[in-house]
């Protein structure tokens, strides 16, 4: 002990105990005396994390050629991230609604990484995917606005390909419940699918997660998940537009489009919620306001009190305004102690007894002297074409299909003012979707700002 970094040795004890020999045997006093043994909240054969660490690239095997379904950026990111995370694999259709959008793209895969997309396949308009889908590619890359991702991704089950699938992965319960059946389709094809909640490739969330599952911070009992940040980007309406054009290309401030940001950017959070309780909300009541938007129809903040399946209550906390605190962040409450930890920017994933001493800190340090791709959005690319490659099945397409549902229901709360139940969402048939995507001007009053509740008459 008097040779070894105290934190070093509870965070390797802890990691250790987790994956093999039972933390209880390893974490000991310095008298001799054993602390009492760790109880798993359940056992290793259904932990919901890889197999293995994820390393830095992917293993070498079967070229895969994949197709990027809207080029905006998430979808140039994520096309990058998987040239990043394997060898072997190439790009070679491209899709997006906007032709100058494509070009971008096409032109960053290019300079960065010396591939040339053709132009007979670059396609554009409404129904680019399909013919990036039936372009001959292996793979596919949904990262087009959430309203439109599950009837891509129905289209790229019905034609056989592995699916990279962005979250959220639907805007409503309509589209949720068509993620739900198709993703049960994949499942029986074969078909290999991850989505965009990238926290299950980080190592730091892993790692944290072992720790929890083995018991460390006790049963679970509650927590508080946040998501607080600065102002997301925005289009102001340029003449050549039409409202429809204009809506798409802002798709982030408009409910329809994005769920609102609850949905778009919050399901992180609950997702990490719900994957590390392995429950998920049977009923919520929220609240929200607007006070910043500059564009849209959306709220600038929400304040959701979630009830889990085990009863406890967890506090949901997302807000996009400049100049405020802001904090990415999760608190998962223990009956023996608490896990703390941070967004990307943040490095204090650590667990801690009742009383706030520190039993397990994840080394932040160790890891970059292990590793040197750091990135989760890479690693959940080199964790999908190692499934793929090996032939080990992955579908995380109905979790997230979960994690999108019960921010839907934090969003119809806040919007109306009412409790809202997993029930309620899961039998709804509330469809966001617009009968005629044309690009077209239209009667913009139908967008309204949500107000809850009655006005005092």
């Amino acid at each position: 002990m008097n040779d070894m970094n105290r934190r070093n040795f509870l965070s390797n004890a802890a990691v250790m105990g987790a994956g093999t020999l039972g933390a209880g045997s390893l974490l000991t006093s310095c008298g001799g005396a054993k602390e009492p043994a760790l109880v798993p909240l359940r056992p290793e054969s259904e932990w919901n994390i890889p197999k293995e660490v994820i390393p830095d690239k992917a293993r070498d095997g079967v070229h895969l050629k994949a197709g990027i379904i809207g080029c905006g950026g998430r979808g140039s990111a994520a096309a990058q991230n998987f040239l990043d995370a394997a060898s072997n694999v190439s790009i070679v259709a491209l899709g997006d609604m906007f032709p100058d959008r494509l070009q971008t793209c096409r032109k960053t895969l290019k300079n960065k990484y010396k591939v040339d997309i053709p132009d007979d396949k670059c396609f554009t308009g409404i129904d680019n995917y399909k013919k990036v889908i039936d372009a001959g590619v292996d793979v596919v890359l949904i990262c087009t606005p959430p309203a439109f991702r599950p009837e891509q991704f129905k289209y790229a089950v019905n034609a056989g390909k592995h699916a990279f699938l962005e979250k959220p992965v639907a805007v409503d319960p309509v589209g949720v419940r068509s993620i739900l059946a198709d993703a049960k389709k994949a499942q029986a094809q074969g078909l290999f699918v991850v989505t965009g909640t990238h926290r299950h490739s980080f190592r730091c969330y892993i790692e944290s997660y072992k720790q929890i599952q083995s018991g460390l911070i006790g049963e679970i009992v509650g927590g508080n998940i946040y998501f607080n940040m600065r102002q997301l980007w925005y289009k102001s309406k340029e003449k050549n537009w039409t409202d429809m054009e204009w809506m798409i290309r802002d798709w982030v401030n408009w409910n329809w489009l994005s769920g609102d940001h609850i949905v778009e950017q919050h399901v992180h959070d609950i997702d990490l919620f719900n994957w590390f309780s392995h429950q998920k909300p049977v009923k919520c009541t929220g609240f929200g306001a607007r006070h910043r938007r500059v564009t849209g129809d959306q709220y600038d903040m929400f304040s959701v009190d979630y009830t889990y399946e085990g009863g406890f209550h967890v506090h949901s906390m997302c807000r996009q305004i400049d100049g405020c605190e802001n904090n990415v962040s999760a608190y998962i409450q223990g009956t023996k102690g608490a896990w703390i930890g941070g967004g990307e920017g943040r490095k204090d994933h650590i667990i801690t007894d009742l009383k706030g001493n520190i039993l397990w800190q994840f080394d932040f340090e160790q890891e970059k002297a292990d590793f040197q791709q750091l990135a989760p959005h890479t690693l959940e690319h080199v964790n999908w074409i190692n499934h793929i490659r090996d032939n080990q099945p992955i579908n995380q397409a109905e979790e997230t299909a979960f994690s999108t549902m019960s921010a839907i229901m934090g969003r119809v709360s806040a919007y109306t003012g009412a409790q809202v139940t997993w029930d309620e969402m899961m039998g709804s048939d509330m469809n966001l979707m617009l009968d005629d995507l044309t690009f077209r001007n239209m009667d913009m009053s139908q967008f309204v700002v949500p107000v809850p509740g009655k006005a005092k008459q």
